[in-house]
């Protein structure tokens, strides 16, 4: 099956001045369109790549949580395997993708952990049941059966009832976050023909996503 991408592509005229605003503008794109037509599931989905302690490779998807100019960031279980893999070399990879649009951004850096007060923040402001699962779910280790998972949930119910307030469920101990200092951000935008553009910042000096310094700009071949 061939299927032929007919996006409007991506030129170094209309790129943004830094990635933080180029990727900004593409995810609010994404959040539109998904409000307007509904093909963007999940604007944020994030697949992040890591490699284990073996060297094979490891991805997973999780959701685009935090986006400045420190760079790209999520939550998860720091005992989980991807924070371990993470931990152990340093490095990691990520990307998102928006098949309806034909458009994709690839993140490369180092990561670096999400600082507690940002974490206790987020925390605060998910929903009363995903702040359950967070310490009902031992991440990435085994489990007998889905019955044993929705047992643990409802024990940590039990512990911290819904009472509407923010700080009903306290912050696991074991739960935080990563960021991507990114030394590569990637544009990615389908063509016909597969002439895809691939425009590329490259880090060169110190400063943050919105550090237009810090950046210089190359096209790659598709």
């Amino acid at each position: 099956m061939h299927n032929e991408y007919p996006g409007e592509g991506l030129s170094e005229g209309e790129l943004a001045a830094t990635p933080l605003q180029q990727v900004r503008r593409w995810l609010a794109d994404a959040e539109a369109r998904q409000a307007e037509r509904g093909d963007v599931v999940e604007p944020g989905a994030l697949s992040v790549a890591t490699v284990d302690a073996d060297g094979r490779a490891n991805v997973r998807t999780v959701l685009l949580r935090f986006l400045d100019e420190h760079g790209p960031g999520f939550v998860t279980d720091l005992g989980s395997a991807k924070s371990r893999e993470i931990a152990a070399t340093g490095s990691v990879a990520a990307s998102l993708t928006w098949p309806a649009m034909y458009r994709a951004v690839r993140f490369r850096g180092r990561a670096v952990p999400v600082g507690r007060a940002e974490i206790d923040a987020y925390f605060a402001n998910r929903p009363w049941g995903s702040r359950i699962s967070a310490w009902a779910s031992d991440q990435s280790e085994p489990i007998a059966d889905r019955a044993a998972l929705v047992a643990a949930y409802d024990r940590y119910a039990a512990r911290y009832p819904d009472t509407g307030s923010s700080d009903d469920v306290p912050v696991p101990d074991g739960w935080g976050g990563w960021r991507i200092d990114c030394t590569e951000v990637e544009l990615w935008a389908g063509r016909r023909d597969r002439l895809h553009d691939r425009l590329v910042f490259t880090r060169v000096a110190d400063g943050g996503l919105d550090t237009a310094e810090a950046w210089t700009v190359a096209r790659r071949q598709p």
